[in-house]
């Protein structure tokens, strides 16, 4: 790792966000592929309980992953400020940290998850043979989280030190070996949900090698962890990655609010649903992928006092989630009668993805909006504005929408609601990131002296009330105290 390696604090913004979430999508495009394609092959079964099964389990994958998630989160954030800041031995040393504690998070949420697995279900509505083969689906695919863990992690090392072609082969490879098995298993073995799983699990393993190994050996970017250090670097990534979990959690916790809602109007209904979150994320794959690809540009240029940077590139990325968002709202629109006809959809299962597509769609354009905000908020060591906002929107920008939407419009009202719930959040977090980059300007510049919290180290300044910052001060003070010992 040189110091040209922190390659976003220079040249044109817009352009990094372009390379960097275009790269991003490809991958992240193939993994939500699959699972649009594993919901496409278990439809040609013809069984609506079979699809409403891997709707339901997709509730619960969803909640573990995204405690995943949350740890990359820490990694992003973490990597990127230290390349910004050009203190490499640290990138690496919290590098390897990360990923062992981040694989001990995740082993202690799936086990735990295991253990209720039936009860998980039955809470979020599923019953009888939908209950019975979701069950099996997680019983084959939960235990592998921990993996998956590791490869999120990885793949946020690579992005945060720009390299994102290599992420995007890692993800892809996993597309590439789950479109390879799934209908080798599905039909080929004849093992029905569980060939789903069982695929998944194998792109599972591709995705963590592929990210993993370059960031091992190409960037040099991982240091064998110490134990004695181990307590400090946790402290420091938990600052992040706690409140990121919780961010990330709140979302499929309020989907699973959504999935119990719909499941009281039957299980075609479900099939419906679990139909548009395959789509969903498919269709806005660029946006999930900016939400993740900004993280590292904003990371770096805060990490090198580059605040106008930082505010280019917010503004930037807000841009192009409008845009983007708009035009496959359009298109979604369009081609929405052959999507039904693809996966073979009647009646209630047809009528709400008709829905989505016609009137609920282009609320993604708030959702994008909070996307942008939260991952700068991860990495402008505010985390915890990102969890108040996620929290807010799963509890009361779900549930009042949600009830007063199925009161007065039934099924179709519960999407409605969760839409509204959306646009009031999305607001709601563009005001917030308005007003801490208004706090960053006033802050920003060491130089002038005004703000006591602020350490400068090599001449970067660093706020001691940012836990990120501060492990890497604590760590320069103790490399200083010791070397004066030695000598």
């Amino acid at each position: 790792m040189t110091e040209q390696s922190a390659k976003f604090v220079e040249g044109s913004t817009m352009r990094h966000i372009l390379v960097m979430s275009g790269t991003s999508t490809v991958g992240i495009m193939a993994i939500f592929l699959v699972d649009l394609l594993d919901m496409l092959f278990i439809s040609m079964l013809g069984q609506a309980e079979l699809a409403a099964a891997v709707g339901f389990a997709g509730t619960l994958t969803f909640f573990a992953t995204s405690v995943c998630i949350g740890t990359s989160i820490a990694m992003g954030a973490l990597m990127s400020k230290a390349i910004g800041a050009k203190h490499f031995d640290y990138a690496r040393r919290i590098g390897g940290s990360v990923l062992v504690i981040a694989f001990f998070i995740s082993a202690i949420v799936t086990g735990v998850m295991c253990l209720y697995i039936p009860e998980m279900l039955t809470a979020i509505g599923a019953e009888g043979r939908a209950h019975e083969r979701a069950t099996a689906y997680l019983w084959i695919l939960l235990p592998s989280t921990p993996l998956i863990a590791l490869g999120m992690a990885s793949g946020a090392g690579l992005r945060a030190a720009g390299d994102a072609k290599r992420s995007m082969w890692a993800t892809l490879s996993g597309g590439i070996v789950n479109a390879i098995l799934d209908p080798i298993f599905i039909f080929g073995f004849d093992w029905n949900v569980e060939g789903a799983a069982a695929a998944s699990v194998v792109a599972r393993f591709a995705v963590f090698y592929f990210s993993f190994m370059p960031l091992l050996r190409i960037h040099r970017l991982l240091a064998r962890p110490k134990w004695s250090q181990l307590s400090m670097d946790a402290r420091v990534m938990l600052a992040i990655a706690l409140p990121a979990i919780v961010t990330n959690t709140a979302t499929p916790i309020g989907n699973a609010i959504v999935t119990t809602a719909i499941a009281q109007y039957g299980e075609a209904f479900v099939a419906g649903y679990a139909v548009i979150g395959r789509i969903t994320p498919v269709c806005f794959a660029f946006i999930f992928a900016l939400s993740g690809a900004v993280g590292p540009i904003i990371g770096q240029n805060y990490g090198a006092v580059k605040i106008d940077r930082v505010e280019e590139t917010l503004r930037n990325s807000l841009i192009v989630t409008t845009l983007y968002t708009v035009l496959v709202c359009v298109i979604l629109y369009l081609i929405q009668q052959p999507l039904i006809g693809a996966f073979s959809l009647t009646g209630d299962a047809a009528l709400i993805v008709s829905a989505f597509a016609t009137y609920v769609a282009i609320t993604f354009v708030f959702n994008g909006v909070l996307f942008v905000a939260n991952t700068s908020f991860n990495n402008l060591g505010k985390p915890l504005y990102s969890t108040a906002l996620n929290l807010g929107k799963a509890t009361l920008g779900t549930l009042p929408f949600v009830y007063l939407g199925s009161l007065w419009f039934g099924a179709l009202g519960v999407l409605y609601g969760q839409a509204f719930g959306n646009i009031v959040f999305g607001v709601l977090g563009y005001i917030v990131l308005k007003f801490h980059i208004s706090e960053l300007r006033e802050t920003g510049e060491c130089a002038k002296g005004e703000d006591p919290s602020l350490v400068c180290v090599n001449s970067q300044p660093f706020t001691t009330q940012d836990p990120v910052l501060m492990g890497e001060v604590s760590q320069m003070e103790e490399e200083l105290e010791s070397s004066t010992i030695s000598r």
